[in-house]
């Protein structure tokens, strides 16, 4: 298997590198589907050319990257250029599949547990065509790679150098800590990913989920281990998350990034478009009424994390996921690199496959939407021939076939759970064979 992965890894870094040096590096920089006012790379410049003078990166509306990013970047370009090929702005790449170590540990920690699980009888009898066998599992590694670092999504967020590529890394480690166990890892790296850019908040629930798991203490209201356990994961949260945001202010000596940051993402003031819902919305929105509507926009990302835990408080890995992607389209200022990340779980969850209503369908909806995002584009604003309402028809398609894929493998994974307990095969009280519906 590590051959494989290692040729994967050459192809995407030949790849990234003869589009660097391609003109297409330039034209895909300036996308508005792979950098936004957030991550972009010349905002991040730009920002960096203020410190230098001396004034602080906040006090224009240019940049608004966190405090740590900004001093990360000019401690590497003064002190560490020959580390990174030559120039820093070419090795923004992810090239360390993260992602496919720690969805190899998941993988061998769910087979143990589907092992367990059918020693102690707990799965129907019928159901063995739909356990996981370890040579299934042993070319996940393999997948993950093919569909993260092969990704166009993620090729084309390197080529533009978007810091999104730090985010995803961020985000990555803190599943990788999830998953091994560690919680004081997993709290540090989760306050990293909340204090880039504040919707990885939601992630505390399956987090918790998963080392309550690992810890066999049952999630009960009533049980004391229950709140103890939980009280000390968010106090390791928020004091990791508070020691940060305070090195932030030291570092700068004021609290400007705050609303700079915090506040541009919660109050969206920046309606350049993107592949996001809030864009045109507010461009058209009486002002008076645009608070009450933000506030009922960015609630849709917090909205769905109580009932999805109850719903999956046994499988939070998958609950991970689901959160991951419901960030990816709610949020306000999303890239094609968001997507990229939750993208990468997909082979994880392969043996859903059988269970899917309209992949083909919904796949074919992302690929076309893709391609006629730069179409729509042009003809919007070099060819006149088009208007907003275009390009946002097809960004509002291809965020609805975001969330019916999503749905879809929600489905088939609450289809195929049914299945291992009640069986493959169901009969109803006649002998006749009976249909599953999920509602």
């Amino acid at each position: 298997m590590a051959a494989p992965l290692v040729l994967v890894l050459l192809v995407a870094v030949t790849v990234r590198a003869v589009l660097y040096r391609s003109s297409l590096a330039v034209f895909i920089s300036e996308r508005v589907e792979v950098a936004s006012p957030l991550n972009a790379w010349k905002r991040v410049v730009e920002g960096l050319a203020l410190l230098d003078l001396g004034v602080s990166p906040y006090s224009g509306d240019v940049f608004h990257e966190t405090p740590l990013i900004i001093y990360l970047f000019h401690f590497l370009i003064e002190y560490a250029e020959l580390v990174f090929m030559g120039t820093l702005k070419r090795s923004l790449s992810p090239y360390l599949p993260f992602l496919v170590f720690l969805l190899l540990l998941f993988s061998l920690v769910q087979f143990k547990k589907q092992k367990l699980l059918i020693e102690l009888d707990q799965y129907a009898p019928d159901v063995a065509e739909l356990i996981r066998t370890p040579m299934e599992m042993n070319y996940i590694p393999f997948k993950v790679a093919l569909f993260y670092l092969l990704n166009p999504y993620t090729v084309m967020s390197c080529v533009a150098m978007s810091t999104c590529a730090i985010n995803n890394t961020i985000i990555a480690f803190f599943i990788l800590a999830t998953i091994k166990g560690s919680a004081f890892l997993s709290a540090i790296f989760l306050a990293l990913a909340t204090y880039q850019s504040l919707y990885p908040l939601t992630l505390f629930a399956p987090a918790l989920l998963y080392l309550l798991q690992r810890q066999f203490i049952p999630v009960k209201m009533k049980s004391k281990d229950f709140w103890v356990y939980a009280v000390q994961y968010a106090f390791l949260y928020l004091g990791s998350l508070v020691v940060i945001i305070c090195l932030s202010f030291f570092l700068l000596n004021s609290w400007d990034f705050i609303p700079s940051v915090y506040g541009f993402i919660l109050s969206v003031p920046d309606l350049t478009p993107n592949i996001g819902l809030f864009w045109y919305f507010f461009a058209e929105m009486f002002e008076h009424f645009s608070l009450f509507f933000v506030c009922v926009f960015q609630i849709n990302v917090f909205f769905y994390t109580i009932p999805l835990a109850v719903k999956l408080k046994e499988h939070p890995i998958f609950f991970m996921f689901v959160q991951i992607a419901i960030i990816s389209i709610f949020k306000s200022y999303p890239t094609v690199g968001d997507i990229a990340l939750y993208m990468a779980f997909l082979p994880l969850w392969s043996h859903l496959y059988r269970f899917l209503r309209n992949i083909f369908i919904l796949s074919c909806v992302l690929i076309v939407c893709s391609l006629l995002f730069p179409v729509l584009w042009h003809l919007w604003i070099y060819a006149g021939s088009a208007n907003s309402n275009f390009y946002y028809a097809i960004t509002l398609t291809f965020n609805m076939g975001q969330i019916l894929l999503i749905s879809d493998y929600f489905y088939a994974f609450l289809r195929r759970e049914y299945y291992l307990t009640h069986g493959l095969y169901l009969t109803g009280k006649d002998g006749t064979e009976a249909m599953l519906v999920l509602k």
